[in-house]
């Protein structure tokens, strides 16, 4: 159950940072993934905000966000990104090395979370399957084939440091 301080809205003491992002040139039916995100944090006040406003930009205003509850380092039902205010659900049952946001039309964008530690080189090469149009893999098999490094684990979350 959340808390107060769980329920009210999320007002970053920051301005947002530019996400590291890749998108595909275009939506595609066919991808399994629209896209891949590495965050510099586990922090979700620090690292949604840039994220939600580059996805609005591109795609619309996005309404929602979904993210494992056992990832990330607090959790909230509410987040203020620019002028909106975002809705965000977490769920157990969510693969850590997914985030999923719906737009204001309903559409749904799935991306893949490349854990914060993972090195350069292997991020990049996870983002970029992530954005391929054509790839067809999920995102814990990108991140299990070495591109993204390790997902995070209830034992290297939060509450296991």
């Amino acid at each position: 159950m959340l808390t107060a301080a769980q329920r009210e809205t999320r007002v970053p003491s920051a301005p947002p940072s530019t996400p590291r992002l890749s998108l595909p040139p275009a939506r595609t039916r066919q991808a399994v993934l629209d896209g891949g995100w590495w965050p510099r944090s586990w922090d979700p006040v620090a690292e949604l905000p840039g994220l939600v406003l580059a996805l609005s930009a591109r795609y619309g205003r996005i309404r929602n966000v979904v993210l494992n509850s056992g990832a990330w380092d607090t959790r909230f039902r509410r987040l203020a990104a620019g002028d909106d205010v975002v809705r965000v659900g977490w769920f157990s049952s969510l693969d850590t090395a997914l985030l999923i946001a719906t737009t204001d039309r309903g559409d749904q964008l799935d991306l893949l979370v490349v854990p914060p530690g993972t090195t350069a080189a292997a991020a990049e090469r996870a983002m970029a399957t992530a954005a391929d149009p054509t790839n067809t893999m999920h995102a814990p098999a990108i991140l299990a084939e070495g591109a993204g490094g390790a997902p995070r684990t209830e034992s290297t979350g939060p509450r296991g440091r």
